[in-house]
C-alpha cells in the first residue's frame, strides 16, 4: 500500500523525474496528508497551493487523483473543488456527486453550462436544494430530471414538479419514479392522477371498441375515485390549492362534490362549495351547517350544482352530524359505509335522479369497505 505521507524524498523525486505517473502518486500522497488532517497551518497552506498547481496539470489522470481523494474533503479550498467540478467527467464528477463545498449558485451555474452527464450526477446528490432542483427542471435535460424526480434527497417545489408534468407528463420514464417518489404535494397527485387518465383514454380508444363517450365516461369516473379521498389527511391549505387546481382546470364536476360528501369528506365539500359560490370558506361552513334550511338551500343554488342532487346533499350533511369515527382499526372505512348504506336506504325515497354510473360507483364503492360492525 502506498503510504500516505509526503516526504522529502517524494519531492526529489517529483523534481528529478516530474512525470505523469509521479504526478499523479504525487497528487494522491498529497491529497490523503491534507484528508487525514496531520499538516500543520504552513504545510497546510503550501499544500493548498500545490493543489492549485496541479488542477491545471495537463494529464487528466493528475486531476483525477486529486479529485478521487479530495471529493469529500471539507476543507479544500473553495476555489480547487469548483475548477475540479468544471473540468472533463472523469475529474468532475466525483467532485459533484460528494463535495458539499459548492454553493447553489456553483451547481446551477454547472446545471446552464455543462453536460447531461454532470447534470446527471448533480440531480443524484444526497441532498439537491430547491434552488438547484428548479434550475435541473428548467434547464437540463431529461436524464437529469428523471434523476431528480428518483432522488428523495432533492427538495423539489411545487412549481418545479408542475413543470416538470408539463415538459414530461407523458414520458414513462419521468411518470413512473415521480408516482414512486415517498411524498408529494396533494396537487400534483392530482395532476398525475388526471395525466394517467389521458392515457387511458388514449388506451381505451385504441384498444377497445366502444364509444368514445363511454371512454370519457370511465374516464371520469377514475379520476374522480382517486381523486376522492387525497384531501383526507391534508391540511386546509393543500385542500384549498386542491379544489382551486380542480375548479380552475374545470374538474370540480357535482359529481365528485357529491361523491366526496358521501365518503365523509367534508372538509372537500366545504372547499368545494365556497370555491363554486366564490365566497370565504369561513361562510361556506356557517351556511352549510346552518341549522336551518335556509343556508344550505341559498348556497346550494348559488352553486350551479343540478337539483337532482340536492335531497342526496342534505341527506349526506344529516348523516355526518350524526356519525363520528369510532377511533377503531377500519374506522374510517366502517364511517364510510354506513353512510353508504344510510344514503342508499333512503335512496327510493329520495327523488334523486343519480345517473347511472354514479349509482354504480357508490354501489361498487360500498362493496369494497369492510361490513358494519354490530
Amino acid at each position: 500500500m502506498t503510504e500516505a505521507r509526503l516526504t522529502e524524498s517524494d519531492v526529489r523525486k517529483l523534481l528529478a523525474d516530474p512525470s505523469s505517473n509521479n504526478r499523479a502518486e504525487t497528487a494522491a500522497k498529497l491529497a490523503i496528508e491534507f484528508d487525514q488532517g496531520n499538516l500543520s497551518p504552513s504545510e497546510r497552506a503550501m499544500a493548498e497551493q500545490i493543489f492549485r498547481i496541479m488542477v491545471k496539470d495537463a494529464e487528466v489522470r493528475v486531476r483525477e487523483a486529486l479529485s478521487i481523494n479530495l471529493k469529500e474533503n471539507p476543507n479544500v479550498p473553495h476555489d480547487v473543488a469548483v475548477t475540479l467540478a468544471q473540468d472533463v467527467d472523469q475529474v468532475a464528477l466525483p467532485v459533484l456527486l460528494f463535495s458539499e463545498l459548492l454553493s447553489d449558485d456553483d451547481l446551477v451555474q454547472i446545471v446552464r453550462s455543462q453536460n447531461p452527464q454532470k447534470q446527471k450526477a448533480i440531480a443524484t446528490r444526497a441532498h439537491v436544494s430547491a434552488t438547484v432542483a428548479e434550475a435541473i427542471v428548467e434547464d437540463a435535460g431529461k436524464e437529469a430530471v428523471v434523476a431528480l424526480v428518483s432522488n428523495d434527497g432533492a427538495d423539489i417545489p411545487e412549481k418545479s414538479l408542475d413543470r416538470v408534468i408539463d415538459k414530461y407528463g407523458d414520458d414513462e420514464a419521468v411518470q413512473t419514479p415521480m408516482v414512486r417518489r415517498s411524498v408529494l404535494p396533494v396537487t400534483i397527485v392530482e395532476r398525475l392522477v388526471h395525466q394517467v387518465s389521458e392515457n387511458l383514454r388514449e388506451h381505451l380508444l385504441t384498444h377497445h371498441e366502444m364509444p368514445p363517450s363511454m371512454a370519457a365516461d370511465l374516464i371520469l369516473q377514475a379520476r374522480e375515485r382517486a381523486t376522492i379521498g387525497l384531501s383526507t389527511d391534508s391540511s386546509e391549505d393543500d385542500v384549498e390549492r386542491l379544489v382551486n387546481q380542480l375548479y380552475n382546470n374545470g374538474r370540480l364536476t357535482p359529481s365528485i362534490v357529491l361523491r366526496a360528501l358521501c365518503m365523509g369528506d367534508m372538509k372537500f365539500f366545504e372547499y368545494a362549495m365556497a370555491r363554486r359560490v366564490g365566497i370565504p370558506v369561513m361562510n361556506a361552513r356557517m351556511l352549510i351547517h346552518d341549522s336551518g334550511a335556509l343556508g344550505l338551500d341559498g348556497l346550494y343554488t348559488k352553486s350551479g350544482m343540478p337539483q337532482s342532487f340536492y335531497p342526496a346533499i342534505r341527506a349526506a350533511i344529516a348523516v355526518a352530524k350524526e356519525m363520528n369515527y369510532d377511533g377503531e382499526e377500519g374506522d374510517r372505512e366502517r364511517y364510510a359505509r354506513r353512510m353508504l348504506e344510510r344514503i342508499l336506504t333512503q335512496y327510493g325515497d329520495l327523488g334523486v335522479d343519480f345517473d347511472n354510473d354514479d349509482l354504480e360507483y357508490l354501489l361498487t364503492k360500498m362493496s369494497t369497505l369492510p361490513a358494519t360492525s354490530h
